[in-house]
């Protein structure tokens, strides 16, 4: 194993670098710390020899002129006439600049640092403080190098410390500017990705029952169009497959009603009564779970409009009017207990009876003979079920709202479908459902909705529709 394959497989791990934006902004982040080192670096070398070529070339122009006051006399001799504007300035005195003229051979013939009976002073040497240039002529057939040279180490000379003070002050002035970049190109990565993250918000509504949303493709940039395209499509099979599968469940449901009436039916002309009680019970097992399942492609079509409200005490009051009978037939009591006033919450009325209606259904059968299942209502928009049954293990909270699931496969009463029926519709209204076991014995099944706060909607009429729900359960076989 590499370390280059070690390093990429830690990079793809680790949890910072699954953001996008902050892998762009982790590698524009490295891309300025190199910048910003190596730029001043780059701007003072650049700046060292721009110095330094407008240097020579100031060096080479002086001495051009000093080459034009060497004069080959009738005799051959070179003369030197300096003119007194220039003589202040190469002066030991003033020290800044310096000249030598030498022959071909290399002997001295004028200097500014040669006093009258001294020795020929040592060639210059260009060193960090001195730096010259030089050019040649052939003056008379002789050839002459003349030499300038400046001691940078001299007070009245300021580029040396605009030299040295250049990297501090340009680091400090970089540096800054290049976070300023950073925020700014952080900014525009923002920006650039909005219409992802938009798209990321509407992907989180899509579920099972809002299959009709797509991520939107304005603004989407066009690299990332071809992803969103594909799951578009996506989404219309899947609509597709769910739209099937439900239209099949809501035609098998109607198709089995005819016949369960038609065997009804012929079930009362039987002479023994014991076989006709018993089919009795077997038909409508089979009528509530034809009932169910109409019940679930129902609520499958069905789309929560946000702006409904809907009075959840007086749902419950529907819901434990109508389910008494039963109770009482199975020798059990329901009572309605909680908040006396209204109370709104964002709903809708029939979607609501259905769930509290299977909870109150599935307490009275799991809870003890001649006990009371309570149905309290609270004003922060929860409703509770109690029973006083055997309680859940923790290991079925979850697999209890599976479709089809069921404790005990030995009974008939049921197919496992309420409690799937009241998580669906939890789920279309962004409620959640709780299960605890009371320290007395027997379960608790909490559902909590959102409360409609002052000032919003009153409830919207749906007791037809809840009525028809409840008459529908009755005939099933729950009353």
């Amino acid at each position: 194993m590499s370390a280059a394959g070690a390093h990429a497989r830690s990079y793809a791990r680790s949890p910072t670098f699954k953001s996008l934006i902050w892998r762009i902004v982790f590698l524009h982040i490295v891309a300025v710390a190199m910048v910003a080192i190596f730029l001043p670096l780059v701007l003072f070398w650049l700046l060292n020899s721009e110095i330094d070529q407008l240097h020579r070339d100031a060096m080479r122009a002086q001495a051009e002129v000093l080459a034009e006051r060497i004069v080959a006399q009738p005799d051959g001799a070179l003369t030197f006439n300096l003119p007194d504007s220039l003589k202040g300035l190469y002066s030991e005195a003033y020290g800044r600049y310096q000249y030598e003229i030498r022959d071909a051979e290399g002997h001295l013939l004028f200097s500014s640092r040669r006093k009258a009976g001294a020795a020929p002073p040592a060639p210059p040497r260009l060193s960090d403080t001195i730096s010259g240039a030089g050019v040649t002529r052939i003056i008379d057939g002789r050839t002459v190098r003349i030499q300038v040279a400046e001691d940078l180490a001299h007070r009245d000379v300021i580029i040396d410390d605009i030299v040295s003070n250049f990297f501090r002050r340009v680091g400090w002035i970089t540096i800054p500017t290049l976070l300023i970049l950073l925020a700014i190109d952080i900014i525009i990565f923002r920006r650039a990705i909005a219409p992802l993250w938009k798209a990321s918000e509407e992907a989180s509504n899509i579920g099972p029952a809002r299959t009709d949303i797509r991520l939107p493709t304005e603004q989407i940039p066009r690299e990332i169009m071809p992803l969103v395209t594909a799951v578009n499509q996506a989404l219309d099979r899947l609509e597709d497959g769910f739209r099937v599968q439900r239209q099949f469940t809501a035609d098998a449901a109607h198709q089995l009603r005819t016949p369960l009436t038609i065997l009804r039916t012929r079930i009362e002309t039987l002479d023994d009564g014991a076989a006709r009680q018993a089919l009795h019970a077997d038909i409508e097992a089979m009528s509530r779970i034809v009932a169910q399942l109409l019940e679930i492609a129902e609520l499958d079509t069905l789309v929560l409009d946000p702006g409904e409200t809907a009075d959840l005490r007086a749902v419950c009051a529907e819901v434990v009017g109508s389910i008494a009978p039963f109770a009482i037939s199975q020798h059990k009591d329901i009572a309605l207990k909680g908040a006396d006033a209204p109370v709104l919450i964002h709903g809708n009325s029939e979607m609501l009876q259905r769930a509290i209606f299977n909870l109150a259904e599935n307490a009275i059968k799991f809870t003890a003979r001649d006990t009371s299942v309570e149905v309290e209502v609270s004003e922060d928009g929860s409703v509770r079920v109690r029973d006083c049954g055997p309680g859940i293990a923790d290991a079925e909270r979850e697999l209890m709202f599976q479709r089809f699931w069921r404790r005990d496969r030995q009974r008939s009463d049921g197919a496992g479908l309420g409690l799937s029926i009241v998580r669906a519709v939890a789920d279309d209204h962004a409620a959640t459902v709780a299960v605890e076991n009371l320290p007395g014995g027997g379960a608790e099944f909490t559902l909590r909705f959102r409360p409609v706060e002052k000032g919003d909607a009153s409830p919207s009429p749906g007791g037809g529709g809840s009525m028809r729900m409840a008459r529908s359960g009755m005939r099933s076989g729950v009353g």
